[in-house]
């Protein structure tokens, strides 16, 4: 078996990179280096197999030719993992001609080569909740520390209108229906994978994307602070705290991925929404007590106004993936948001 992971240095391509290289697969990693941690990511992989096994091209997925002469050299793939691009919203808004070229372009560009050298493989592609906008339109409970949406009490299917909002809901979305729309025109198998939030080991989170890592670092800061004697400095957050995501450890993650590719005759052309379900959806809010009970420290921070786009609540409805893939969560939240701090403290 051989297998490409594009962005297989950020934190989806290593969790799924080393789980191939595990079984001793051929793994092709395509990632450009740009985000905090992949370099360290990369020197990880490398542990793990020969030299032989691994091999990474340090190339931009918006540069056509680059990427079909990687096709060209190793091709033919069983799996193509496309995981590359550009993952916050932020820099959509401050650079969206990189968020386009990297997501847009560069899908088009991998779509293009699997086309032309690997017509046989499975393309999973790593999608995102913000193709359905900021959900505006739906009417929002409030309470004590979390927002809820009443009519959809186990979350939303994909059955949700798509109405992409900011540069990266457009960026991420076009690429979305591109690798849709590639099954249907062109017979390229394909799965598209709309995720909710993701979090595990091997994540270098930051304050714009992986927002567990990043509070589970700023409690283990607040805890050293205090216990060394000094006042610990608040962190921020945008909005009420109220906001509501279902987490999904990289470990479920992992075995997605691998589901995917075992029911490949029996799902190309599908779109699933994924995360930890209704089951392991947190607020902010939540989260933060969550951490105050593992740390034993009370977490200090201050309120800003709501971020541009944000969604007040996404939980992914998870009953498809279940029924086609017989795939769903095993890691419950507290228990992966112990991992988080275990890690992020490393």
């Amino acid at each position: 078996m051989k297998i490409l992971v594009t962005g297989g240095c950020g934190f989806l391509g290593t969790n799924i990179a080393a789980s191939y290289l595990d079984d001793a697969v051929e793994v092709i990693v395509i990632d450009k280096l740009f985000r905090k941690g992949g370099i360290d990511n990369l020197e990880w992989l490398k542990g793990r197999c020969t030299n032989s096994q691994l091999t990474h091209y340090d190339i931009d997925l918006a540069e056509d030719d680059a990427v079909r002469a990687v096709f060209r050299k190793h091709a033919p793939f069983d799996y193509v993992c496309h995981l590359g691009g550009q993952v916050a919203m932020t820099t959509s808004l401050s650079d969206p001609r990189r968020d386009f070229r990297t997501n847009a372009l560069g899908t088009f560009n991998v779509l293009e080569a699997v086309r032309e050298f690997s017509p046989e493989a499975l393309v999973a592609y790593s999608s995102t909740n913000k193709v359905y906008g900021d959900l505006a339109h739906l009417k929002y409970a409030e309470e004590e520390s979390r927002y809820s949406v009443p009519a959809y009490p186990l979350g939303f299917d994909e059955s949700l209108p798509l109405d992409f909002a900011s540069p990266y809901g457009c960026s991420k979305g076009a690429a979305d229906q591109y690798v849709r729309d590639w099954y249907r025109n062109f017979g390229v198998r394909t799965v598209v994978f709309r995720h909710s939030s993701i979090y595990g080991g091997r994540q270098f989170s930051t304050f714009d994307q992986g927002w567990i890592g990043w509070f589970c670092r700023m409690a283990l800061e607040q805890k050293a602070a205090r216990y060394a004697g000094r006042s610990a400095s608040s962190f921020t957050i945008a909005g009420t705290g109220k906001q509501v995501r279902d987490v999904l450890h990289a470990d479920d993650l992992v075995s997605l991925y691998r589901a995917a590719f075992l029911a490949k005759s029996n799902v190309s052309g599908e779109i699933f929404n994924i995360g930890g379900g209704v089951d392991n959806s947190l607020s902010l809010l939540e989260l933060f007590q969550l951490l105050t009970d593992l740390t034993g420290v009370e977490l200090s921070y201050i309120k800003n106004p709501r971020r541009q786009s944000d969604q007040d609540y996404f939980v992914a409805d998870i009953r498809k993936a279940t029924r086609l893939l017989g795939w769903q969560p095993t890691v419950a939240t507290r228990n992966g948001v112990l991992r988080m701090l275990d890690w992020v403290g490393k």
